[in-house]
């Protein structure tokens, strides 16, 4: 991912007329799946890949201004092999579109002990594809219009000489077209390394569903774009600042 910012981000919003710009690729590729059961199934190697734009922009300096753009996702099924024979079982297959588009803003609400608290609130735009391929499963996008709101807060705090940061946030998704609402909780942790040129970050989450929605989502079994989506994960990232403006960054989830 390459980051380019015209300031050093702020805490939580970006100064008025400033912005933050995040370009980035990520993709995940499984052979197979958990059901609505919890029990793993297995698939044929499938896979999704997303290239995105990511914006905050400064209103002014309560105010940020939040766009994140999947100008390109592919979700693609690799060719299925018999392991004995050789023999082609399946032909792979692939889909390439735009992707769901997030529009949201952020809003400064103040600080408490050191604490400083924001919201936010974004809207999920049903801009990808959300019945392609041959059988219709083959997604970059869920098809729904989504309003997720959003509580942070996060702190920077010193244990001996090193400086940390760590924020918190919870949200609550609102979907239409029959999914199920969802609730889910992030927290992070990070540190500068080198004189800040490297920054070391730690991520923990989880994504669960209300189960309360109508939708059928059998053909999606396996979908990351399925109906009532559960998961708690822990990820990484490095962070290189090449320049004042320019940053590097790779992260593993």
């Amino acid at each position: 991912m390459i980051c380019f910012s015209v300031t050093a981000q702020s805490q939580w919003l970006q100064k008025k007329n400033e912005a933050y710009v995040k370009v980035g690729v990520w993709y995940v590729e499984a052979d197979e799946h958990y059901t609505s059961t919890g029990k793993k199934d297995p698939n044929a190697t499938r896979g999704f890949f997303n290239t995105h734009l990511y914006v905050k922009y400064g209103l002014n300096d309560k105010i940020s201004l939040i766009a994140y753009v999947p100008f390109f996702a592919r979700n693609y099924q690799n060719r299925l092999v018999s392991m004995h024979t050789g023999e082609t079982l399946a032909e792979g297959e692939s889909e390439n579109s735009l992707g769901d588009i997030n529009i949201g803003a952020e809003v400064f609400l103040g600080s408490l002990n050191q604490w400083s608290f924001s919201t936010s609130l974004t809207l999920g735009l049903p801009t990808g594809e959300d019945a392609g391929g041959s059988d219709q499963s083959y997604q970059t996008g869920d098809g729904e219009f989504n309003q997720l709101l959003r509580l942070h807060s996060g702190v920077s705090y010193a244990i001996g000489p090193q400086r940390f940061y760590s924020k918190i946030s919870a949200g609550f998704n609102n979907r239409t077209e029959g999914f199920s609402d969802e609730w889910s909780i992030k927290t992070e942790i990070g540190t500068g390394l080198l004189s800040k040129k490297l920054w070391v970050i730690g991520r923990l989450g989880t994504l669960q569903s209300l189960h309360n929605g109508s939708l059928n989502a059998t053909n999606s079994e396996g979908s990351i774009f399925a109906n009532n989506v559960e998961y708690t994960n822990i990820g990484s990232e490095l962070i290189y600042k090449v320049s004042d403006k320019i940053s590097l960054s790779a992260s593993y989830t």
